[in-house]
């Protein structure tokens, strides 16, 4: 079964074509912006134009611009070739790759997320999530950091507010890595996962008069 796999929810844009758990074809770029310019062209270029039998999408959390992209461009290609699609964890496949360099070791992710904080995940040294994601202000997730690993695009920052302890390399998902995800980390009809409360709000509903 061929999937095309999507992931344009941090800074990072990639995507790749797999024939089961082989990578037929991928790119990964790192763009800060323009993910919404960018990420058909590159489905585009890929073989076939990067027609498959499945669809899988990074859901989050991420950037609300990347996330957002990343999912209308699979649910469009899901529709319009009618296959199914599935979403996967942003941090799951930073940690998975980096498990892929150091095994059987405990890994702490943690990614750039809004208004200053950082989204943070540890993982034990079985690949098992520890905790759900959570979105951090730096000095908490410092104080939540145990792990001799720490990866992500925030890596080095935290591994700096720790102190000794921690090696720390920089690292965003890859599209092309996703083979490292088992099967057990995709979702069906994958929603946005933001890892944050929304900046804005619907106002409350207004009260009927006494």
């Amino acid at each position: 079964m061929r999937r095309l796999v999507i992931d344009s929810a941090t800074e990072a844009c990639s995507v790749a074509l797999f024939d089961g758990a082989e990578l037929i074809a991928g790119t990964h770029a790192m763009l800060g912006r323009g993910h919404a310019e960018q990420l058909v062209p590159m489905i585009a270029a890929l073989p076939g134009k990067g027609r498959a039998d499945a669809i899988a999408v990074n859901a989050g959390p991420g950037s609300f611009t990347g996330i957002r992209v990343g999912l209308a461009a699979a649910r469009a290609l899901a529709l319009a070739w009618q296959v199914p699609i599935e979403g996967y964890s942003c941090l799951a496949l930073v940690a998975a790759m980096a498990r892929a360099a150091n095994p059987d070791a405990a890994i702490d992710v943690v990614m750039s997320g809004g208004h200053g904080e950082w989204f943070f995940q540890p993982f034990a040294a079985n690949g098992a999530a520890l905790a759900e994601t959570a979105s951090l202000l730096p000095e908490a997730a410092a104080a939540h950091s145990a792990a001799g690993i720490v990866v992500g695009s925030q890596a080095e920052a935290l591994a700096a507010r720790r102190g000794a302890g921690a090696a720390a390399h920089p690292l965003w998902p890859d599209a092309r890595a996703f083979a490292l995800l088992g099967s057990a980390a995709l979702r069906p009809d994958p929603l946005p996962r933001y890892g944050r409360a929304p900046d804005a709000r619907l106002p409350a509903a207004t009260q009927p008069a006494a």
